[in-house]
């Protein structure tokens, strides 16, 4: 398989953990999105959205969106599982990943950054006070929930990393990108720290990356 992406990318980032975990090496394919090759034609190819990431399968095919294709990767190669046995487990750990999937990451990705400079004017300072404004919205609502679990364990659910980790790890890189004050949110860094000490985020991490720099 072939993984397009970009290292910095949030989305890129929660996959590379994903595949990592589940133990499937994949081809990595840079896409440069600070030379917009997202945009041409030979990307937009493979992905009409001209989104990263992409995955390619050996048949050809391609899976765009990473929800979907984490999905598609917990289907296809359910062991380890990145979600709980039981349906309110499951639901719980969906609700965690949520909160950044749908409502910090998409308000903060590289387009919405890109179209608050050069269409509203907006500075460096600006663009870090937005992001901050939503990262901190939804880290306040996940620290409430991680404290709120009487059987927490080292990640955001129990002893071992599920769904909610692959989604929160690329949210505390990019809140730390963007000077976010994470003093607030001991169990988040708690987590994070938890799961820096596995292989598969460590070679997830956007600094390992070939394209890094």
């Amino acid at each position: 398989m072939k993984l397009y992406g970009f290292f910095r990318s949030g989305t890129s980032h929660r996959l590379r953990i994903a595949l990592n975990l589940k133990g499937l090496a994949v081809e990595q394919v840079p896409v440069d999105l600070r030379t917009e090759a997202h945009t041409q034609p030979a990307f937009k190819a493979l992905n009409p959205q001209g989104l990263v990431p992409a995955l390619q399968q050996d048949d050809g095919s391609v899976l765009i969106q990473s929800p979907a294709i984490i999905e598609w990767l917990e289907e296809t190669h359910p062991e380890p599982p990145l979600l709980p046995r039981d349906a309110p487990s499951r639901a719980r750990v969906r609700a965690l990943a949520a909160i950044v999937g749908c409502d910090v990451h998409p308000i903060n990705n590289r387009r919405i950054l890109e179209a608050l400079r050069h269409t509203f004017g907006a500075d460096e300072a600006a663009i870090n006070a937005w992001c901050a404004t939503w990262i901190t919205a939804g880290f306040d609502a996940i620290e409430a929930l991680l404290a709120a679990d009487p059987a927490r364990g080292d990640f955001c659910f129990g002893h071992a990393p599920t769904l909610a980790d692959v989604y929160l790890v690329p949210q505390v890189e990019s809140a730390r990108r963007f000077k976010v004050d994470l003093t607030p949110y001991p169990l988040i860094r708690a987590v994070d720290a938890a799961c820096g000490e596995l292989d598969a985020f460590q070679r997830a991490a956007p600094a390992a990356q070939p394209d890094a720099g």
